[in-house]
């Protein structure tokens, strides 16, 4: 019994400290950390703030037509889609291709899910942020938003910034248990996201070189 206890006590101590550390701020450099994201504001003192990063060998042009249709019945996720579609997130796997018809997202659309309220767009600015403003969601409010920022004319610096600020006890309990599902799915979103950018990046050279010159 005290051995079963040393272990739970261990246990929430290292996921406490060191790992809940290190899932809030994955791939994140202190730049990250400390740079002004357009929706910022909207949610001050927020209970948890998580910024992830992911370096992507391509332009922001590269990366945004993936990012802006995502959502149910448009790009998808770009996750487990696995996970997504069996908790009914989703409808069909990630898109693989740029959906034309999901070009076009403006402030005040809704990006709908499959299950769970839809994500209300907020702040939008081609190629260099997308804001999602989900306050006001019954015991919690959740701003997600999303920066890219150019490192040289290859590279881009992909960020993600979750800030929520929980109502009641029972709000932060549950975010607090959802955490690591959380860490998962938003580390495989950039990182597929990423994949697909760069995909997109040499499709772009291979066309330009192929192209007859003028």
């Amino acid at each position: 019994m005290l051995l079963t206890l040393f272990a739970i006590l261990t246990f929430s101590v290292l996921y406490w400290f060191p790992m809940r550390r290190w899932m809030s701020r994955w791939g994140a450099t202190p730049s990250d950390l400390t740079r002004v994201m357009a929706g910022d504001a909207l949610l001050v003192n927020p209970t948890y703030s998580g910024t992830m990063a992911v370096t992507v060998d391509a332009r922001p042009e590269h990366i945004w037509p993936w990012l802006v249709q995502i959502g149910y019945q448009r790009g998808g996720l770009y996750s487990y889609d696995g996970l997504d579609r069996l908790f009914g997130y989703l409808d069909r796997p990630s898109a693989t291709g740029i959906l034309p018809e999901c070009q076009n997202l403006v402030v005040g659309d809704k990006i709908p899910l499959g299950r769970g309220p839809s994500w209300p767009v907020a702040g939008i600015e081609p190629n260099r942020s997308l804001v999602l403003d989900m306050r006001n969601l019954g015991g919690f409010d959740w701003v997600w938003q999303f920066g890219l920022y150019p490192i040289d004319e290859k590279r881009t610096q992909f960020v993600s910034r979750s800030c929520v600020r929980t109502n009641t006890v029972w709000a932060r309990l549950a975010t607090y248990a959802i955490e690591p599902a959380g860490f998962l799915m938003t580390r495989r979103m950039l990182l597929g996201l990423k994949q697909r950018a760069e995909a997109l990046r040499a499709a772009s050279m291979d066309e330009s070189l192929r192209r007859p010159a003028a």
